[in-house]
């Protein structure tokens, strides 16, 4: 089921942006749709030699938890079993006016039930047959699927406006 995070403002430091120039929160509903439809997530992870990996996925995003797939021995998957810390960030306009990135523990889903499993390939499949990629509810029966919960994420529609920070408690 979806969480209700906790709404605020990130931290910037003092002076950063004037008070008077912040609008509105963002309400969690607004970053959800992006999250949902978003084609394309771009995941940071860490080799086991510190250095950061940025890989492009496709996905879907249910009940406010990322799922993706593929092989464990992907580098990004190889990272994540070393090391569960993920970012992700959502593709943006060139201006980077519009901006959605989270931060979670990922971790891979052995056999999922079947109920989610099935939601999770209706979603893949409602945004990616037209592309090709169409799963079935039982692929994922011996691996290649993960998930990612946020703890933290951060979005806005105009930086210096609507820039919000959620906060899971998980």
């Amino acid at each position: 089921m979806p969480v209700e995070p906790t709404t605020g403002r990130p931290h910037m430091p003092p002076g950063y942006i004037s008070p008077e120039a912040q609008g509105a929160l963002m309400p969690w509903s607004s970053a959800r749709e992006h999250w949902e439809w978003a084609r394309v997530y771009w995941i940071c992870t860490v080799r086991p030699n510190g250095r950061p990996h940025v890989s492009p996925v496709w996905g879907v995003w249910v009940d406010d938890v990322l799922y993706f797939d593929g092989s464990p021995e992907t580098r990004r998957m190889r990272n994540i079993a070393a090391n569960p810390h993920i970012a992700v960030h959502l593709d943006s306009d060139s201006a980077g006016n519009e901006a959605f990135t989270a931060e979670g523990i990922a971790h891979a889903v052995q056999r999922p039930d079947r109920a989610l499993a099935e939601r999770i390939a209706a979603a893949y499949r409602a945004k990616y047959a037209a592309d090709g990629y169409a799963p079935e509810p039982g692929q994922w029966d011996e691996g290649g699927l993960y998930a990612m919960q946020p703890r933290v994420a951060l979005g806005w529609t105009s930086f210096l406006k609507d820039a919000t920070r959620w906060q899971f408690d998980r």
